[in-house]
């Protein structure tokens, strides 16, 4: 029998392509849009679902929300989500399917904000999600936050009304400063969040075994946490014709093409693939195995030079040149994603040589491709790429083994080829966007029913309450 509270089986309307834009009405038409189904809040604070791909800090957690937000609403939930406004020319909602859209709130300036700098204005972005509540008459009994700071703002909400909240932590601070030079003066507070969050949520979701693990060794014993995986549009990132696909690039069938695929910062690592590209190119030119003349390194991704991360840029740029490899790298820039399987379609290998990557979209989308992938054996790529069957996990950092490891698929065609055909099979049969949304939509759906049978009681309600930013000491 149902009572209203869960997601029914619905026949959704047509899902036009293009989102509809609405930029200079805050909250414009959503009483129009007063949902019949179950509404749920995903909350991205500086993840923009609708953001495009590539660009300054959009990547991964971006790409996440929005697939994940999509694929529930055509499960039947209703999914509003939400992230700063960080540009006056934004559309403050941005729908992207009758039951799915993007509401924009003003937290701080209008303007990009390092995420570093973002914690202070975490009060404003709670109060800004509250008045949009009253405002439209909204009710979100379960969120699903994604970051820690998106999480702080969970917990907020989680203290002053009965919500079932979730996590996802894309990023774990425990891990990540253990392989960086300089800890930024955030990082206790965001320490103390993370184990909050951990210890006070009704649910931790993992993206994979490996970051289950390093939840209970080094941040907390005590917490729930339900290891969901990321995914894939196996409808856009699927084999095709590698000659057609080079074909629409330019590229000749000659070349040996290496890719790259993300933005440009440090923790990527792309300064070890640029290394490995010339230790690689300096061993095929003592050899016969390929012209080292046909190596080409693509690089996907990154913005403009002028943008956030063109200091990364510059410097990579200047790695190229100290190793002349100028005629072998091309830095391509951002790329559409109806466009970007053509590039993982026409690479003989991708290369992702992270110093710490909680899951690796990038993985999945390369794999799903059928392209083998070379990657550094850290966190979540343990999980998504199997050594040997799928690709070959080398350590971080490693630009001689990284060398050996892009040149081994590039010169042995026979166990490539079989390297291929497993990668896809592996990706479409366990990591479908639709396959994560039906494992989530199950989570939500029990954590709905624990709420009812337990009215009122919200898990970590006695606890310490949790770290708040400077400016939000004045406004409690």
């Amino acid at each position: 029998m149902s009572t209203g509270k869960f997601p029914t089986t619905t026949i959704n309307p047509p899902v036009s392509n293009s989102p509809v834009m609405q930029p200079h009405q805050p909250f414009a038409s959503a009483r129009m849009q007063i949902p019949t189904r179950q509404a749920i809040a995903l909350i991205s604070e500086h993840g923009d679902p609708a953001a495009e791909i590539g660009k300054d800090a959009a990547g991964g957690q971006n790409v996440y929300v929005r697939q994940v937000g999509e694929a529930l609403a055509k499960l039947g939930w209703q999914v509003d989500m939400f992230t700063r406004k960080s540009s006056p020319d934004d559309a403050t909602i941005v729908q992207h399917s009758p039951h799915c859209r993007t509401i924009r709130l003003t937290a701080g300036p209008e303007a990009y904000i390092p995420r570093d700098e973002m914690f202070q204005y975490m009060p404003e972005f709670v109060a800004a999600f509250q008045k949009f509540q009253q405002k439209e008459g909204m009710s979100y009994p379960l969120a699903h936050t994604n970051y820690w700071m998106s999480g702080w703002v969970g917990l907020q909400l989680q203290r002053s009304q009965n919500l079932q909240l979730i996590h996802t932590y894309h990023s774990l601070g425990a891990v990540k400063y253990q392989s960086v030079t300089e800890i930024p003066e955030i990082a206790q507070t965001r320490l103390a969040v993370e184990k909050d969050l951990l210890e006070q949520a009704h649910s931790i979701v993992a993206t994979s075994p490996q970051e289950s693990d390093d939840l209970e060794a080094l941040v907390s014993k005590i917490g729930s946490i339900d290891i969901i995986p990321c995914g894939t549009d196996v409808s856009t990132f699927r084999p095709i014709s590698k000659s057609e696909a080079r074909k629409q690039l330019g590229i000749s069938a000659k070349q040996k093409v290496v890719l790259y695929v993300g933005r440009f910062d440090k923790r990527k690592g792309i300064e070890t693939l640029i290394r490995a590209t010339g230790e690689l190119r300096s061993h095929l030119e003592q050899g016969e195995e390929i012209d080292p003349q046909h190596l080409k390194l693509l690089v996907v991704g990154g913005s403009d030079p002028n943008e956030a991360d063109g200091v990364e840029r510059r410097r990579i740029e200047d790695i190229v040149a100290e190793l002349d490899l100028a005629t072998t790298t091309d830095f391509v820039g951002m790329v559409g994603h109806d466009r970007l399987a053509l590039y993982y379609t026409a690479a003989d290998v991708c290369v992702i040589p992270s110093h710490y990557e909680p899951f690796g979209l990038v993985a999945i989308e390369a794999m799903a491709c059928g392209t083998p992938v070379v990657a550094s054996d850290v966190g979540g790529l343990k999980f998504t790429v199997i050594s040997e069957e799928t690709g070959l996990l080398v350590p971080p950092h490693d630009v001689s083994k990284f060398a050996h490891a892009i040149g081994r698929i590039l010169t042995d065609d026979i166990w490539a080829r079989k390297i291929r055909k497993q990668a896809s099979a592996r990706v479409h049969q366990n990591f479908s966007w639709t396959g994560v949304a039906i494992q989530l939509s199950d989570l939500y759906r029990r954590l709905l029913a624990q709420s009812l049978l337990s009215p009122g009681v919200a898990r970590g309600s006695s606890a310490t309450s949790t770290l708040l930013p400077k400016q939000a000491v004045k406004a409690s």
